[in-house]
């Protein structure tokens, strides 16, 4: 799959797509009516499958302090829609140009002349341009003068929740339920991230951990979870997590430590993507290390358990 930065001055084979529009964050079972939305029209026209988000995130833009949100990094974003059959991403600009532009001037100037689209699938709650004036009424009235077709995906949700969304992902992520995350995005929420050197604290106790920071994530309910660790080359591995503070060793800004089990190997600035599975227990301070170390092998044995299941 092809990443396209921006929608002016692209080449031929960057133009006529079928589109899918959205942030996208999370990629969940929403968002992927909408991608199959586009990629039936495609398929339909003899056109390539596109995907146009965002960059950053328009929340980002207008919240540049607000806690850390993301579901997904840009790389397991573009890994999700490639899976799906996306051919294109167009990650464009989020900027004081994008936030002047009119719901008109983004059908004609983004849509229609930069991308040269053929058509466009947006669900049923897209907003677009300044104001959110532009909606999916508004985005089918544009289609019609400028040439593209429109598809405009009603709600997936299911008997709990009426309607997919990243919130209700977010929601469930800082409940504890990560089962519950992973209904709505069809897959276990993951983090990726670059193993980074700690204090080898854990390797010394007997539970070599992989430390791995939370950057922009959405931080999930601190505790102890069951994960699948998948490996560069794509190995995935069964282990047990620490997504905390460390407040028996010391406060430190909340991070992922992953136990591989039965597995040896020199992973210090390998990226690495951690499936959280379930959540097996708050996180919790020891008097003593020993104490810590009993806990540790007991959360490693319910964490199996869990995962043999």
């Amino acid at each position: 799959m092809r990443i396209v930065h921006g929608w002016e001055e692209l080449a031929p084979a960057n133009r006529g797509a079928a589109v899918a529009l959205g942030n996208f964050d999370g990629v969940h079972l929403g968002h992927r009516q909408v991608v199959a939305n586009a990629a039936a029209a495609a398929r339909a026209k003899g056109a390539p499958v596109g995907v146009v988000s965002f960059e950053p995130h328009p929340r980002r833009y207008f919240q540049p302090n607000a806690e850390p949100f993301r579901l997904m990094s840009a790389h397991q974003l573009a890994r999700a829609l490639g899976e799906m059959g996306a051919d294109i991403l167009y990650l464009l600009p989020f900027d004081a140009r994008m936030v002047t532009m009119s719901d008109e001037a983004f059908a004609r100037d983004v849509l229609a002349d930069g991308l040269g689209a053929i058509h466009a699938a947006a669900g049923f709650d897209f907003t677009f341009g300044k104001n959110r004036t532009g909606d999916a009424a508004a985005l089918r009235r544009y289609g019609e003068a400028l040439g593209f077709t429109v598809s405009i995906t009603e709600p997936v949700g299911d008997a709990d929740l009426a309607k997919y969304s990243s919130t209700a992902v977010r929601e469930a992520l800082t409940a504890g339920e990560p089962d519950r995350a992973a209904a709505i995005l069809g897959r276990p929420f993951a983090i990726e991230g670059v193993v980074q050197q700690g204090s080898q604290l854990g390797r010394k106790l007997g539970f070599p951990t992989a430390n791995v920071p939370l950057g922009d994530y959405q931080v999930p309910k601190l505790g102890i979870y069951a994960t699948r660790t998948i490996l560069p080359g794509g190995r995935k591995v069964d282990g047990v997590a620490s997504l905390g503070r460390n407040p028996t060793t010391g406060e430190v800004a909340p991070r992922l430590e992953v136990w591989l089990f039965d597995f040896d190997e020199d992973l210090y600035g390998q990226t690495i993507e951690t499936e959280l599975v379930a959540y097996l227990r708050p996180e919790e301070k020891f008097e003593t290390l020993e104490a810590l170390t009993a806990q540790v092998m007991a959360d490693a044995q319910a964490a199996k358990a869990i995962l043999r299941s």
